[in-house]
């Protein structure tokens, strides 16, 4: 590869997973069973899409890829961005991008949730994940191993079939090292969410590994979801142990070398004192966005229950944003349709704040934004946004509403 007889793009792969894995001092290469890419055209922009372009020009013998790779939600659903005010450039800039990796042999996935819905990982099976929540989501619940790829690094897996043998990779990097007792069981996603932000927060490495304990109930697939990229979002953290749940804590002393530290123990007033950082009760709301992660069918379902017989507040709106997968079958089940009978807008294969958050900010007047989502809440305020963290249950009665209710307390 590196000699150029297998094709230019897989040399330039090769190269650049040369360069990356000698800075991390990597031990060798590792074959991965997937590749997963964050490359939204807002993050890529013209001369990213043009680099895409240019190795799609190539014969096809050498810029397919070697593993299955997919990607992470675009920027644009194609039905909806002239309503939500999204400008042609943007349009026409993702089509290019996507006939670019359709070329390149890329599944059009759109989707930071593939762990439920595409094709898992499994404990041990090496992967190149890009969004920090597939990673942390499949490192810890799933035991695989992956770093945090960036978008070129996670192409260049997917050119050569394999990635630099570093970081989580290593079973020696995969070891506790912060622990954490939690004295309260999570109930709301949101809550999850906010549990994973404040240990995020305390952890603060991309390098540490916490331990939980405290949880008695296995928690589901969507709590891990906004649990796990929380904590990402707010530390940097790619893979943390569970006690009893995730599948190297199988007990208290599975994930350590040696005696554990002492822990610090979470409780109601940390989870508060979160909250309370995303609050504004009684402001006007402008928008309530579920995304950041994709919502699951399950999500989708609970939404359309708590809309089914009330209206959203005309001078609010209420975004519901999924997978292609997911909306299919929402659609097949009639969800969508009850979602946007009670005057919401179902998006497709996008996420929020990888969609020019701040030009649709800007093109609706939109600043109040309300959510259930911790990572969205952590991300947004750059964008330019005054974002409230909340229930499912408080995020639809903000939107009827208009307002925001009376701000929480888990005490």
């Amino acid at each position: 590869m590196l000699a150029g007889e297998l094709g230019e793009p897989r040399r330039w792969a090769l190269k650049h997973q040369c360069q990356v894995g000698r800075f991390f001092d990597a031990e060798s290469l590792v074959p991965v069973g997937q590749a997963h890419i964050m490359a939204d055209t807002e993050s890529l922009g013209p001369h990213g899409v043009h680099f895409l372009e240019t190795l799609a020009r190539h014969d096809p013998r050498a810029r397919r890829v070697r593993v299955p790779t997919i990607t992470d939600p675009r920027g644009v659903d194609f039905r909806h961005y002239k309503r939500l005010g999204q400008k042609q450039w943007m349009a026409d800039l993702e089509a290019r991008a996507i006939a670019a990796f359709e070329a390149l042999g890329v599944l059009m996935t759109n989707t930071c949730i593939n762990y439920q819905t595409i094709m898992p990982a499994v404990q041990g099976e090496h992967m190149a994940y890009g969004d920090t929540g597939v990673v942390i989501y499949s490192n810890s619940v799933l035991g695989a191993r992956s770093n945090f790829e960036g978008g070129p690094s996670a192409l260049a897996a997917a050119l050569s079939g394999r990635t630099p043998r570093y970081g989580f990779h290593l079973a020696r990097n995969r070891r506790g090292t912060h622990r954490y007792v939690v004295d309260f069981e999570p109930r709301e996603l949101s809550e999850w969410g906010a549990l994973g932000g404040v240990i995020g927060r305390l952890a603060g490495s991309y390098a540490a590994v916490p331990v939980i304990e405290g949880i008695t109930a296995p928690p589901c697939s969507d709590a891990l979801k906004h649990f796990g990229a929380a904590m990402a979002s707010f530390g940097s953290v790619a893979l943390y142990h569970m006690v009893g749940v995730t599948p190297e804590a199988r007990d208290a002393g599975d994930p350590w070398d040696g005696a554990p530290p002492e822990p610090r123990r979470i409780g109601h007033a940390d989870l508060d004192a979160f909250y309370a950082t995303y609050s504004g009760a009684g402001d006007k709301v402008d928008v309530v966005v579920f995304s950041a992660p994709q919502l699951s069918l399950v999500e989708m379902a609970a939404l359309a229950d708590r809309l089914d017989g009330r209206r959203v507040n005309p001078a609010t709106t209420l975004l519901a944003v999924t997978s292609p997968e997911v909306k299919a079958a929402s659609d097949r089940m009639g969800l969508s349709e009850r979602i946007e009978e009670a005057g919401g807008l179902v998006l497709s294969g996008v996420c929020f704040y990888q969609s020019y958050a701040r030009e649709l900010g800007e093109a609706n007047g939109w600043r109040r934004l309300v959510t259930n989502s911790a990572k969205l809440v952590n991300i947004i305020g750059g964008y330019g946004y005054e974002p409230t963290l909340a229930s499912m249950d408080a995020c639809v009665d903000a939107a009827v509403s208009g307002r925001i209710g009376r701000q929480r307390s888990v005490a």
